[in-house]
């Protein structure tokens, strides 16, 4: 039996994953959390075999949930179930110590063939992930922005609008603003919105 905890903050996609599983002989599902604080003190009870995570979580997300895991419990294998397929988010995520990275578009026998890869040893990725390019991708991306774009980036990251930014900086809004659409250029992204995500998901490490 594969014992399997979740740490997803949309309650809707645990269930469902909750009915995909429910008649699965080989399948159980002992854990569930709405954030990785909560998971984490499930584990220290009960350990899976196995924890789906998605990335973005409140309290606790799920690169702080897979590196501490990885510390305290380095048996527990684990994968980000998501539907960031960035590239920095997944690198992030492997560097962490995830074994696996599935999209939540992926179906059922994509989610079942991917845990019992990382619990044969080896690492998985979804086939719409490539892998090739890992590395090389975040490299080029770090050089590109300059010291100024990478601390924006940061206070972006931390929820900060343009006018905070600019009191933080002790420049001007359009200063700051400038420096967002270099960014979204540079970064090949499609507006504020994928900033913000972008930098959330790099967790701020342009250091």
């Amino acid at each position: 039996m594969i014992k399997i905890s979740i740490a997803e903050d949309h309650q809707s996609l645990i269930d469902g994953i909750d009915l995909l599983l429910k008649y699965e002989e080989d399948y159980k599902i002992i854990h569930t959390a709405n954030n990785g604080k909560d998971l984490l003190e499930q584990i220290k009870k009960k350990q899976p075999d196995i924890v789906l995570t998605d990335i973005r979580m409140p309290i606790l997300d799920g690169i702080s949930l897979t590196q501490t895991i990885t510390q305290l419990y380095p048996k527990i294998k684990i994968i980000a179930f998501t539907m960031f397929d960035q590239l920095e988010a997944i690198e992030q995520m492997r560097q962490a110590g995830a074994h696996g990275y599935i999209l939540k578009s992926s179906g059922l026998n994509d989610l079942k063939i991917a845990i019992d890869t990382v619990l044969k040893g080896e690492n998985y990725y979804d086939k719409a992930i490539d892998i090739n390019s890992l590395g090389q991708n975040i490299s080029n991306k770090k050089t590109i922005l300059s010291k100024s774009e990478r601390e924006i980036l940061q206070l972006i990251g931390r929820g900060l609008t343009s006018n905070e930014i600019a009191e933080e900086r002790y420049c001007s809004v359009s200063t700051v603003e400038t420096h967002r659409k270099n960014m979204i250029k540079k970064l090949g992204l499609q507006g504020k919105g994928e900033l913000l995500r972008y930098a959330i998901e790099k967790k701020y490490d342009f250091n």
